[in-house]
């Protein structure tokens, strides 16, 4: 049997090849930026020929796009291997995990979230709003308000909006350093909980007043 590292590399099925080239062009964008990284630098860095970049992915900005996809969308299974445990737990796993994701990808996920990215390139702005949309269904199942239906719409704008809240937030934690990790962690699992406990019956109750029919007066008895 060949031990030649080459050889090993070769025998990776495509999914395994595509997530070495991924997780290589995570660390480079992190590390520098866009203009900065060739198709080349990330080849070298995963081990496979700069062709390959093209055949798993079109090209550098298609990798680009699909690192920025993969750092601002949590993924399913996180949600799925859930404790069956209280909603307040559930959260605050999933707070956790996203913590530990960052911090693992701190340049991956602040050159996601900077100004390079936000603002500038239309693809980028739809893969953010794509990234709040599942954020939003995803925090609902953590919850286990999957199933709600009265105000559903504006509980989601209101998760969507406490995702903009969470990517400031981990610029007061990463950049100015005003927030510990686990100050953090607190801050955000606080948060999400005051918002569907608090916050959302709030917004129902506004709703509901604002539905009732006026009183009528003396006059009108």
């Amino acid at each position: 049997m060949s031990t030649d590292p080459e050889a090993r590399r070769r025998r990776l099925e495509p999914a395994a090849r595509r997530a070495e080239i991924l997780t290589a062009a995570r660390r480079l964008f992190g590390e520098g930026t866009y203009a900065s990284v060739s198709t080349s630098d990330i080849a070298k860095a995963a081990g496979v020929a700069r062709p390959l970049i093209n055949h798993y992915f079109g090209g550098k900005r298609e990798l680009y796009l699909e690192v920025v996809r993969q750092m601002m969308i949590v993924p399913a299974p996180v949600i799925e291997n859930l404790p069956e445990t209280t909603a307040e737990e559930r959260l605050a796993i999933s707070v956790r995990h996203w913590i530990e994701v960052v911090e693992r990808n701190e340049q991956a996920w602040l050159t996601a979230i900077g100004p390079e990215a936000v603002g500038r390139d239309p693809e980028i702005e739809r893969i953010m709003l794509e990234g709040d949309e599942i954020a939003a269904d995803r925090v609902l199942a953590a919850a286990l308000m999957s199933d709600v239906t009265e105000g559903r719409e504006e509980l989601r704008a209101m998760i969507r909006s406490y995702g903009g809240m969470l990517r400031a937030a981990s610029r007061e934690w990463l950049i100015r350093g005003t927030l510990g990790r686990e100050e953090l962690r607190v801050f955000l699992t606080e948060s999400i909980l005051h918002l569907l406990r608090v916050t959302y019956p709030a917004v129902l109750a506004t709703r509901s007043a604002g539905r009732r029919p006026p009183a009528s007066s003396p006059s009108s008895v």
